[in-house]
């Protein structure tokens, strides 16, 4: 058939499926788009001819396109993606952001930006980088360390291989992650004859790998022996829909299971298993565990510093039994148990091994209960005219929410006050991205899993700071009609980093949100900004409660709305309330090693104090 290269690959997109345990999906299931001079005569052609077959969503800002697509692409377990098109130039570098996300997550999405002319018929073109040594460079080759898989279309024929390619890349669970092809915009609107066979519908299956047997039975031998054993549940049981196979192997052996940010809900948090986030941000429960564990299962986890401490959290002599998909993330922690295979088909095997082996006793129960306190204290109210604190405006959504609903989060203080505090009651509520925790995520990932879970409520939570940095996809909610609930934390500042800012001698410099001083210090009255104001031009209703009280009407009403709605808060500091619980691990941000401001030079002893606890595991 005679079509042109965008239209061929447009075709050929529309007719990809994955299938996973019988079950088929569409592996693009729509395409996202900005368009330029770069990509509007190729692509943007291609999908006007091609509308039937390929779905179209109008982003507003290319990064946020890709956070949509990653959101997505959670909320379908990575069955399905998002393709994300873009012009040559900015609207291509704007996408650097949210490909380092995907590929950090192991998400999968699709970007096509437009590139340079291959035939050159001028040079430089419009937004062309020259580079005098290397005259095939061009702003995508940014793309190349954030892609999985990265190809430059410069010829019709040239698309075959590197389309299959493609695919492979974002149906396997051990590669996945942004695939970029950048298509120059003179060879998108090239015709070429394409074989039926690129056209026809294709179906990649999802693989399970079986654990090795020789791995298996050094796992099973580690588990029976281990005195105190700790399950670490990361993001992999989630992509492989392995929580049933996590619940079962940790009732059957009595193992306690402490979760990362990208685990948390693999069991229900009344599970009692389940004890809790693990790390810098974990509970006192977990992380009380783990420094006592002599052997550590990780299942699906990439051991990012945030849960291991900065390596200080886990016993010098603790054993690592690392269950993962990628050998690379089962080798890590020095792991000399390494199972590699899908965590689900890993799970039950182990399992059905220790079907004899006796269930250890529950001896955290009382430590669970401990933290379980801790929590209500934190979410405590005793005056419904108060402004509320941010735990307590999180404490008053725990009451209203279900099974049902999904919180999305990324950056900012909140990552921590939720892992620690939300009570996650199924195994999609908790959607915090923590790998790239990247600042504008919230509000388009939300988007992608509205189109995903219709019909569910999906909050969006953010401070003022990150709301700041990426607002527009509301303007695609409200034109996808999209029941997006979005609560924005008024906090005046970047809040989290304040704290830190703080606690390592830096003294909150350039972290308020507040006018300069007659000194030209940023510590005047806080800017007079109206968030909520902004919002409401950009489409939305927003409710502004001022009280405890307030915020549990408005709270109601945003979840019961079927329009975007915004929840407006100023949030109250906890310095005279019950606030979240201190850090139950450190996180290694290293101190001036001289100062001489006395903040700088405390902090640096209680740094030296830390550092020393820090350790390779071998």
């Amino acid at each position: 058939m005679r079509l042109t290269v965008a239209q061929a690959l447009v075709r050929f997109l529309a007719a990809q499926y994955t299938e996973r345990d019988g079950v088929r999906h569409r592996l693009i299931a729509a395409t996202w788009g900005v368009f330029g001079h770069g990509n509007v005569a190729g692509i943007g052609q291609a999908l006007v001819e091609h509308a039937d077959a390929m779905p179209f969503h109008q982003g507003r800002n290319e990064q946020a396109m890709v956070h949509a697509a990653v959101g997505h692409a959670r909320q379908t377990g990575r069955l399905s993606a998002h393709a994300v098109t873009t012009s040559i130039g900015p609207g291509a570098t704007n996408l650097v952001t949210g490909a380092a996300l995907a590929t950090i997550n192991h998400l999968p999405v699709l970007l096509l930006p437009g590139d340079t002319f291959a035939t050159r018929p001028a040079d430089p073109v419009l937004q062309q980088l020259q580079t005098p040594h290397a005259g095939d460079v061009s702003v995508n080759d940014c793309l190349r360390p954030v892609s999985r898989y990265f190809d430059r279309i410069g010829r019709p024929e040239a698309l075959i291989p590197a389309a299959l390619e493609a695919m492979r890349t974002l149906a396997d669970p051990a590669a996945t992650g942004a695939v970029t092809l950048a298509l120059p915009q003179d060879v998108q609107a090239e015709a070429y004859d394409w074989p039926d066979g690129f056209l026809a519908e294709r179906v990649w299956r999802i693989r399970r790998p079986r654990p090795d047997r020789a791995e298996l039975d050094a796992a099973v031998r580690a588990v029976r022996e281990a005195a105190r054993p700790l399950v670490v549940a990361g993001g992999g049981v989630r992509h492989s829909a392995a929580e049933d196979a996590l619940r079962d192997l940790a009732e059957r052996a009595g193992l306690p299971v402490a979760t990362t940010q990208a685990g948390k809900g693999a069991l229900p948090y009344d599970h009692p298993c389940e004890v809790g986030g693990l790390g810098h941000t974990g509970t006192a429960t977990a992380n009380g565990l783990a420094r006592a564990a002599d052997l550590v299962i990780g299942v699906g986890t990439r051991y990012t510093d945030f849960t291991t401490a900065s390596g200080t959290l886990f016993a010098p002599d603790a054993r690592f039994l690392n269950l993962n998909v990628t050998g690379f993330d089962a080798h890590k922690q020095g792991a000399r148990l390494p199972l590699v295979a899908d965590a689900r088909e890993g799970l039950t095997a182990l399992a059905d091994a220790l079907a004899e082996h006796p269930a250890r006793p529950v001896t955290w129960t009382a430590a669970k209960a401990e933290w379980e306190a801790r929590v209500d204290a934190a979410h405590a109210v005793t005056d419904e005219t108060a402004r509320p604190t941010q735990t307590q405006v999180l404490g008053v959504l725990d009451t209203l929410v279900d099974a049902t609903d999904i919180l999305i989060n990324a950056a900012g203080s909140l990552p921590g006050d939720l892992h620690k505090l939300w009570r996650t009651r199924s195994r999609d509520q908790y959607h915090v991205e923590y790998g790239y925790s990247c600042m504008g995520y919230e509000i388009p990932a939300a988007v992608g899993v509205l189109l995903a879970a219709p019909g569910r409520p999906v909050w969006a939570l953010v401070g003022d700071g990150t709301y700041l940095m990426n607002p527009t996809e509301i303007v695609t909610a409200v034109q996808e009609r999209l029941p997006l609930k979005l609560v924005i934390l008024q906090n005046h500042g970047y809040a989290s980093i304040g704290g830190l800012s703080e606690a390592v001698g830096a003294e909150r410099y350039g972290t308020d949100y507040r006018l300069r001083a007659a000194d030209g210090r940023f510590t005047g009255p806080p800017l007079p900004v109206d968030l909520g104001a902004n919002a409401a031009s950009l489409g939305m209703r927003v409710l502004r409660p001022r009280t405890v009280g307030d915020l549990r009407e408005a709270l109601a009403d945003a979840r019961a709305a079927t329009d975007p709605t915004c929840v407006y808060i100023e949030t109250e500091t906890a310095d005279s309330v019950s606030g979240p619980p201190p850090a139950q691990a450190w996180w290694d941000v290293p101190v001036a090693e001289i100062s001489t401001r006395p903040s700088a030079v405390k902090a640096r002893e209680e740094y030296d104090r830390h550092v020393t606890a820090r350790r390779r595991h071998l």
